[in-house]
């Protein structure tokens, strides 16, 4: 059997019970071929290394998986990393064009780094690897590793949205970013609007030819393309809201709120999420919904995130002031409408918060997937199940769908949906709640690994296996 190679920004500590997502199906999928993981280690050095020879690649074996990790130095880190990774494609591809910083010097840096990966990785590989690259950090990898002589077999995921493509149109390296997805032989998107959204641009920027097979021809090279909507590991998160600290903070939840009904939010502090929409959505419910007054209480978790990039200051900064205003106009001595907690909450805990809640919402203006969605309806209890109100913007609604959809731009119309998810008979609840389940636990973590390999194994392999026109190995820049 081919062994698998991860290729991803961050490696996860594989002595720790994984925190979902990524880390779970990654670890499951290398278990099985006893792969590797490669990617930069989080650690920063003062300077940059006088010679190539001096980044060095630390390997280390946990139980059958490898990991590989490398250091970046400050340089590279800022100009890679925070700036085109966070200052560039992050807000790009969730549609923030505003936000973005088009710094040549952040392409220079993505470009270095990108080549650093697979002139360190290439020395590592054997023959018949099967390499799995993870997300937007590295989207020119394979490129760099066919420019280097790599003929494995090498499959791409997008984990955030593919923008439509005039808004990918106003990076100004667009044409090569997307060129170099070229390289892959499998590239996988969150969802079917991701894979239209793609396509549309490969066929007016660069006159791709689609194939039977959901195949793409451009560059001489053909691309399958996909759509693999992640999911979680169902049973793993049902059991943990069993678990001793599930149930404390479940039992904790409907003590200190028992005449209260709690709606939830747990997201990252992160401007693609929506959260000063959603206050402003409840903020309109108490207004034009009086009996939720002093009944309704909304616990929103924004845990840290970037926090030295100022667009997350100024979010921060809006939040507090959204959250203290609504306290201070509908609060009681005994009832605050808000509960604003900016700090991580321990994952075992989470699933007893997402039980004691009668409704989450998840209303990203823009995401790729959203997995709270999911760990939601997994917490839930069947007998008495709470109510998703869930952005249409998501990655997740395409699945989702007896959720409850909500425009969360219209914050009016959200208050509305809210209302509505607040009064829900029990008949309804668990007639959503069922078919909600039976779809993340058919489309779960391990479905979209094996479903993603699967298909790259059966690709096509382009009869082209010449480097991608515009990648070199030897370029400095």
């Amino acid at each position: 059997m081919s062994r698998l190679v991860v290729v991803s920004n961050r490696t996860a500590d594989l002595r720790k019970a994984a925190a979902g997502g990524l880390a779970v199906a990654v670890k499951e999928s290398l278990q099985q071929t006893g792969g590797m993981w490669f990617g930069w280690s989080g650690k920063i050095r003062d300077a940059a290394p006088e010679s190539d020879s001096e980044t060095s690649v630390r390997l280390q074996t946990i139980g059958n998986i490898q990991l590989a990790t490398l250091d970046l130095n400050q340089q590279d880190y800022d100009s890679y990393y925070l700036g085109y990774a966070n200052d560039v494609l992050w807000p790009v591809f969730h549609y923030r064009l505003d936000l973005a910083n088009f710094d040549v010097r952040f392409a220079a840096g993505y470009r270095r780094v990108n080549q650093l990966f697979a002139r360190k990785l290439l020395p590592l590989l054997r023959p018949d690897d099967i390499i799995w690259v993870h997300d937007y950090h590295l989207i020119p990898l394979a490129a760099e590793l066919r420019a280097m002589g790599c003929g494995n077999r090498i499959g791409f995921f997008l984990h955030v949205p593919m923008p439509p493509p005039l808004i990918m149109a106003a990076i100004p390296e667009h044409e090569w970013l997307m060129r170099s997805l070229f390289a892959y032989d499998l590239a996988g998107f969150q969802s079917e609007a991701d894979v239209t959204h793609f396509t549309h641009y490969v066929e007016s920027e660069a006159g791709a030819d689609a194939l039977p097979g959901a195949q793409l021809r451009a560059f001489n090279r053909t691309l399958r393309v996909g759509a693999y909507p992640i999911g979680i590991d169902v049973d793993e998160f049902a059991a943990l809201a069993q678990d001793r600290e599930g149930v404390e903070m479940f039992d904790r939840m409907r003590q200190e709120y028992s005449r209260r009904r709690l709606l939830l939010g747990v997201d990252r502090l992160d401007y693609s999420k929506g959260l000063p929409q959603r206050v402003h959505a409840f903020r309109e419910l108490l207004a034009n919904y009086p009996e939720n007054r002093n009944s309704a209480t909304l616990i929103q978790i924004a845990s840290p995130s970037r926090e030295d990039v100022g667009a997350y200051d100024d979010l921060r900064r809006e939040m507090d002031s959204l959250c203290g205003a609504i306290n201070g106009d509908f609060g009681e001595l005994d009832w605050m409408p808000v509960r604003y907690i900016h700090r991580n909450v321990a994952r075992k805990r989470l699933p007893g918060l997402y039980r004691a809640s009668r409704v989450a919402l998840v209303t990203p203006l823009r995401d790729g997937m959203n997995l709270v969605a999911k760990e939601f309806i997994a917490a839930q209890d069947p007998g008495d199940p709470g109510v998703l109100v869930l952005s249409r913007f998501a990655g997740a609604a395409e699945q989702l769908k007896e959720a409850l959809l909500v425009n969360p731009y219209d914050t009016h119309g959200t208050a509305h949906v809210i209302q509505r998810a607040l009064t829900m008979s029990i008949e309804e609840r668990i007639s959503r709640h069922t078919a909600l389940m039976g779809r993340i636990r058919q489309f779960d973590v391990h479905w979209w690994s094996s479903s993603f390999l699967r298909d790259l194994l059966a690709a096509e392999r382009s009869d082209d296996r010449e480097p991608v026109p515009g990648h070199s190995a030897d370029r400095a820049s």
